[in-house]
C-alpha cells in the first residue's frame, strides 16, 4: 500500500469521524437545501483538478490514462455543483434532481479516479498536487456522503415563489449554523459528542 493511499484512507477517516460527529447529529434540524449549498459550493472548487493537466504542478510522466478523466471529471463536477447551487437558491422544481446528477457524477468521478491512479501508478507523479488526493478528496468524499443523506430527506418548499426566501434563509441561517457547529461544537457540551 503506497503513502499516497495511506495518505488518503486516513484523512477520509478522520473527515468522516469529524462528519459524524459534529454535522450529521444536526442535520435533523435543517432543510436539506439550507446544507447542502455550502458543500456545492466547495465542490465547485474541483475545477482544481485541472491541475492534473498543469506542467508543474505535476512530474513530467504522470500517466495521462488518469491524468485525464480526473482533470474532466472534476471540471463536470464543478460545473454541475455551482448549476445546482443557483437552482437550489432559487427553489426551482428541479433542484433535488440536479444535486442527484452532481452527486452521483461527482462520487463516481472521485472513485474511478482513485482507481486509475492505483492501477496506473500515479502517486510518484503527483508532486505538489499531492494535497489533491491525500485531503480534498477525503473532505469531497465525505461530503457526497452527507449530500446523499440530505437527498434522502423530504425537500420541501412551493419551488419558484420562495426562491428569495430561501436565498436570505440561506446566507442568514445555513452558513452561519454551518461555520458555527464547526467551529463551537468541539466545545459545547453536547451529549452526541464524546465526554
Amino acid at each position: 500500500m503506497s503513502t499516497l493511499t495511506v495518505n488518503l484512507l486516513f484523512s477520509t477517516l478522520i473527515l468522516w469521524v469529524a462528519a459524524r460527529l459534529y454535522l450529521i447529529p444536526r442535520l435533523h434540524a435543517s432543510k436539506p437545501q439550507t446544507v447542502v449549498v455550502p458543500i456545492l459550493l466547495l465542490h465547485s472548487f474541483r475545477h482544481l483538478g485541472l491541475m492534473f493537466l498543469a506542467p508543474g504542478a505535476t512530474y513530467a510522466g504522470i500517466p495521462p490514462q488518469f491524468a485525464y478523466p480526473a482533470a474532466f471529471g472534476d471540471l463536470l463536477a464543478a460545473v454541475l455543483a455551482l448549476a445546482a447551487v443557483f437552482v437550489v437558491t432559487r427553489n426551482f422544481q428541479a433542484a433535488k434532481a440536479l444535486v442527484w446528477i452532481f452527486n452521483v457524477e461527482g462520487t463516481l468521478d472521485l472513485l474511478v479516479a482513485i482507481a486509475l491512479a492505483t492501477a496506473s501508478d500515479a502517486s510518484p507523479y503527483m508532486g505538489p498536487a499531492y494535497w489533491i488526493p491525500a485531503f480534498w478528496v477525503p473532505a469531497l468524499l465525505v461530503t457526497h456522503y452527507i449530500t446523499f443523506l440530505l437527498l434522502r430527506k423530504r425537500w420541501t418548499g412551493d419551488h419558484a415563489s420562495s426562491g428569495g426566501r430561501i436565498r436570505s434563509h440561506l446566507t442568514n441561517s445555513s452558513l452561519k449554523q454551518v461555520s458555527t457547529a464547526i467551529i463551537s461544537a468541539p466545545f459545547s457540551n453536547n451529549s452526541s459528542a464524546p465526554q
